[in-house]
């Protein structure tokens, strides 16, 4: 099976989205790629915890992709094997009336994880210049000052809010959030596969919307938008990575590895020494333990 570079999927430079990889299964099988997994996704769980021993740095990790890129089954496979207490999953829907009530970014401020915590956003902050951007009218509902129509919504809106974007990572970055974008990248052939396969099985239904298609018609200005969002917003402090999304086992297995590789090189993530005073005292304290 072929290594992960970190290089052939981090975004460093301008792209243009349709010469981005879709499929890369490593030259492995599902197989062998479930079994990487299952060893990285444990190493993966053992840095968790030292991250939470340390208390110094947060974990934020962005995922980005089209209705079927699997983002679910992703977060269940990657972060299988971590303590409960360590990672919290926020998916964010269509803004509540009370979200619509503060800016856009106030709903993921308030969702941020905790300093020895991994986050994951399922879809994130970027649907405010993805889904707003192909459906600009959705701006009108955050009642905002100085947007009446949708002329409103113009390029300099858009200048606006992406270096809002930009800002806020900026912000939570220099205060201990490390920042992982993973742009599921999905061909528009394999999402037609999944969602005929949620079609034709009954206990998939539950998962189909008509919007799915609705949307789907509008594959060509998301693409447009995603590739914008990936040239306007990679930076050092939150870098964008491709992973090819068109076989699932891998894109899991590179997430995983990226993440991995990623972290190892805070080679400050250590568990907290003992006080000298108590480490001193370790034979004493067996001793008590064991003469109750």
């Amino acid at each position: 099976m072929h290594e992960v570079n970190i290089d052939d999927f981090k975004i460093t430079d301008t792209v243009k989205l349709s010469q981005l990889q879709r499929l890369n299964t490593l030259g492995s099988t599902d197989k062998l790629l479930k079994d990487a997994l299952k060893d990285t996704r444990r190493k993966l769980g053992e840095l968790q915890d030292t991250l939470y021993a340390h208390g110094k740095y947060a974990v934020l990790v962005c995922l980005q992709g089209m209705d079927t890129a699997g983002k679910d089954s992703l977060i269940r496979e990657v972060f299988k094997d971590f303590n409960a207490r360590g990672v919290v999953v926020h998916s964010f829907k269509v803004p509540t009336e009370l979200e619509r009530k503060h800016d856009f970014l106030w709903r993921h401020y308030i969702a941020l994880p905790a300093r020895g915590k991994f986050g994951v956003f399922n879809r994130t902050h970027y649907e405010n210049v993805l889904v707003t951007r192909v459906h600009p009218s959705y701006i009108l509902g955050e009642n905002l000052p100085d947007v009446n129509t949708v002329d409103d919504v113009n390029k300099q809106f858009w200048d606006k809010r992406f270096e809002q974007i930009v800002n806020f990572e900026k912000t939570i970055a220099q205060n201990g959030t490390l920042i992982f974008k993973f742009f599921l990248n999905l061909s528009k052939e394999e999402q037609k596969n999944r969602l005929l396969r949620r079609l034709n099985k009954p206990n998939k239904h539950w998962k189909f919307s008509p919007g799915d298609l609705d949307e789907r018609d509008l594959w060509d200005k998301y693409m447009e938008c995603y590739e914008e969002v990936l040239n306007r917003t990679s930076t050092d402090f939150g870098p964008w990575y491709n992973i090819p999304a068109d076989n699932k086992p891998a894109a899991r297995y590179i997430v995983a590895s990226l993440l991995l590789q990623e972290l190892q090189k805070y080679d400050d993530i250590k568990e907290p020494e003992l006080d000298e005073d108590i480490k001193a005292k370790i034979s004493e304290f067996k001793d008590r333990l064991k003469n109750e």
